[in-house]
């Protein structure tokens, strides 16, 4: 299984390749929660094989791709063209590490991109080579810590309720029709099934830049609209011993890449 791209897909980054417009055409974050509820029955997810198996092959530019797809989340609006380009893995570093150098220099957290303004889209670029932020030193290696933070994103996304059998038996049938290969169905097939191991979760995290990482990647994958949504990431932030400030920087950095 080919973790970094699993992860791609449910930021809807494209691994560092260009290309052309989704085959969805301009489909935001909150549009594709709307396709996402469509798929909320049997008859809708006949009548929708087609788009869902072209929106997860072809990393549409949004936001929690295959993750809306899967849980039927908002994730939000669509991430930054820089942040899309490099792919799923360094776009999570470069926003990890973006807050945590923020945080460093006592910057005041506020939205946006150091150095742009209010109305121009911020620019994100991979993290130094010689940090921890850096994903090829990985101390687990890079494919182990990317299926660190796809786990990561399912459990945020999870957060807002329990799945019961009927909307689990509806996952399934989305894993299906996702397009993905044999090993990564079968691994998001046994993720969505088992309870959400939250000290796994946190244990994954071996250094410092990844603790922070690990809350980037989870922020990603939804708006925290609900109180269990953001009781969630409070709890997440102080079992990672995340500082309040670099948290607030945390979610500065998220909210200017989601455009």
């Amino acid at each position: 299984m080919d973790a970094k791209k699993l992860l791609d897909s449910f930021l809807g980054a494209r691994g560092g390749q260009g290309g052309g417009q989704s085959p969805l055409g301009g489909l935001s974050g909150g549009a594709l929660g709307d396709f996402a509820k469509s798929l909320g029955s049997p008859e809708g997810v006949r009548s929708q094989a087609g788009k869902a198996a072209d929106l997860a092959r072809q990393n549409p530019i949004i936001a929690g791709g295959l993750l809306a797809l899967l849980l039927g989340t908002r994730s939000g609006k669509g991430l930054a063209g820089s942040a899309i380009k490099m792919g799923g893995l360094a776009a999570i570093a470069s926003m990890a590490y973006q807050a945590y150098q923020n945080h460093q220099q006592g910057q005041a957290a506020q939205t946006g991109a150091a150095g742009a303004s209010p109305t121009a889209e911020p620019e994100f670029l991979p993290p130094p080579s010689g940090t921890d932020f850096d994903p090829a030193r990985a101390p687990q290696g890079e494919e182990e810590f990317a299926l660190s933070l796809v786990r990561a994103m399912i459990a945020a996304a999870r957060a807002d309720g329990h799945i019961d059998e009927e909307e689990r038996r509806r996952i399934f049938d989305r894993v299906k029709l996702a397009g993905l290969d044999s090993e990564s169905e079968r691994f998001l097939v046994d993720e969505l099934a088992r309870p959400v191991d939250l000290d796994a979760l946190i244990a994954s995290a071996q250094t410092e830049a990844q603790r922070v990482e690990l809350y980037t990647a989870s922020r990603l994958a939804i708006e925290p609209d609900s109180r269990a949504e953001r009781g969630y990431l409070d709890h997440l932030a102080g079992r990672l011993r995340l500082p309040d400030a670099l948290v607030d920087h945390v979610e500065a950095t998220v909210s200017s890449a989601k455009i």
